[in-house]
């Protein structure tokens, strides 16, 4: 099974020792006794009192999760996912309204299930997924409407300009294009080392972030 890896600490002193190093050695460990497969590592300097609205790349994680279907997050343990109890619950019960799983390495405890054992907080996980559907479909309900109006003004309405529609775009489709082209003799790059060069050649996605693999999957799909 292939599983993300979430790895935290809250100072500097922490992420200048082995805070990240020994994290890792843990979550891999249990990994490779359970027979998991870590996807990829998360990791980021934030507070343990800190809500997931202000964690990078939290965020990240869990779009990546409900984009590729991974859903299990591996933590060494519970108070590096939070040290605060209020912000464990409070994130607990955020994953779980979105099926995903946490799973604390010191003691192979999956927390999200262990949830759904108390009747009050299953409730909660449950009206924190109701919420979450109404905000989406606010969200989509606002969208429409704007999208409208500006119709009724202007006679159209564009949508998000596409990587041919710019002049940077077109460079960096070219980019991505050349570098999966197959050589004589080998093989084109894979998604995920076209995605590192373009960054390391100061690219940034549409959205501002570096460009992952399936970033630049997507991209080519869509411009075929």
């Amino acid at each position: 099974m292939e599983v993300f890896a979430y790895l935290r600490v809250s100072g500097k002193g922490q992420l200048d020792g082995s805070g990240f190093e020994r994290q890792l050695e843990s979550v891999t460990a249990f990994c490779s006794q359970q027979g998991y497969k870590v996807q990829q590592v998360f990791q980021e300097q934030v507070s343990g009192t800190t809500g997931e609205e202000d964690r990078q790349e939290f965020a990240l994680m869990v779009a990546a999760i409900l984009k590729n279907g991974v859903n299990t997050i591996i933590v060494e343990s519970l108070d590096r996912l939070a040290r605060e109890y209020r912000i464990q619950e409070q994130l607990l019960i955020y994953l779980a309204s979105k099926g995903i799983h946490l799973i604390a390495a010191n003691t192979g405890e999956n927390i999200t299930d262990a949830m759904n054992s108390d009747p009050m907080k299953k409730a909660m996980v449950q009206i924190q997924g109701v919420f979450a559907e109404l905000d989406k479909s606010l969200l989509v309900k606002k969208l429409r409407t704007a999208r409208e109006q500006k119709r009724e003004q202007n006679g159209k309405c564009e949508g998000r300009k596409g990587y041919k529609d710019t002049a940077e775009g077109v460079i960096i489709l070219k980019e991505i294009r050349r570098l999966r082209r197959k050589r004589k003799g080998g093989k084109g790059k894979t998604y995920d080392q076209v995605a590192a060069e373009l960054n390391e050649q100061g690219y940034a996605a549409a959205n501002g972030k570096p460009f992952t693999g399936n970033t630049v999957r997507g991209i080519l799909h869509r411009q075929k």
